[in-house]
């Protein structure tokens, strides 16, 4: 299902807690990176040339300046980001609250804390979808200088290989991303959906739901796709889709 996302930018001198906050947003999904600064001076100019919609801020490189350069925001921009700091103590929190930072975390990053944060954004802070992901037919493969684009509609569906995944296409050859399902879940058009931990099926090929055998049959190559409990809404909205566009002999 299409997805919006919210972009951010990092405020973080050290490269080991910017890596695993970075790890960490990637798994979630919906959460694109916009810029990397290594001081305040740095991460003014960032968040103004990019305007992200989420600001971290590392307060232990030097709380006060990052107190006083998000202080200035109002000068220059009219949507203010959220902005998060973290810390290795609960010394900046007071001031942190004061200058109406949307979070305070402790590190080493607690994961369940970071992912109760996310998750309140998506809910206090909605972003209305752009009009051009509704209509996107084409998704890019990146992997160093090679794109490789790949219409939308010729993709049956995309398969988990570990950290990697392939696109099953409908002239039956694989093409494989170095990326995690995951990844893709939020940015590809509305005709696919999540059906497995492993699979993610474009709806327009789908020929059967199998409730008894838990399987998703396919028009072309006769593939039978499993789907889990934990991804059964999505399949009961893709059934109560599919029954409005058919002549049905039940009773």
């Amino acid at each position: 299902m299409v997805s919006v996302e919210y972009t951010y930018t990092i405020i973080d001198s050290n490269a080991t807690t910017t890596l695993q906050l970075q790890h960490y947003l990637e798994d979630y999904g919906n959460f694109s990176f916009q810029g990397l600064a290594k001081n305040n001076a740095e991460g003014l100019k960032t968040i103004l040339k990019h305007e992200p919609d989420v600001v971290f801020i590392n307060l232990d490189d030097n709380a006060s300046l990052s107190f006083e350069m998000t202080s200035q925001l109002h000068k220059y921009i009219s949507n203010i980001p959220v902005i998060i700091g973290m810390s290795k103590a609960k010394e900046h929190a007071y001031e942190a609250i004061k200058n109406n930072f949307y979070d305070y975390w402790l590190m080493p990053y607690n994961e369940l804390d970071i992912l109760k944060t996310l998750m309140h954004i998506k809910k206090q802070v909605p972003k209305e979808p752009e009009t051009s992901a509704a209509t996107t037919s084409t998704i890019c493969l990146k992997s160093y200088s090679d794109f490789q684009y790949l219409d939308t509609d010729e993709i049956l569906y995309l398969k988990a290989d570990n950290n990697a995944t392939d696109f099953v296409m409908k002239d039956g050859s694989t093409i494989s991303a170095f990326k995690t399902l995951k990844t893709f879940e939020g940015k590809l058009p509305e005709n696919f959906i999540r059906v497995h931990q492993s699979y993610i099926i474009n709806v327009n090929y789908v020929s059967r739901i199998n409730y008894g055998k838990s399987i998703c049959a396919l028009k072309i190559g006769q593939e039978q796709l499993p789907f889990s409990k934990s991804y059964k809404k999505n399949i009961d909205d893709l059934k109560k889709v599919m029954a409005k566009n058919s002549i049905s002999t039940l009773n």
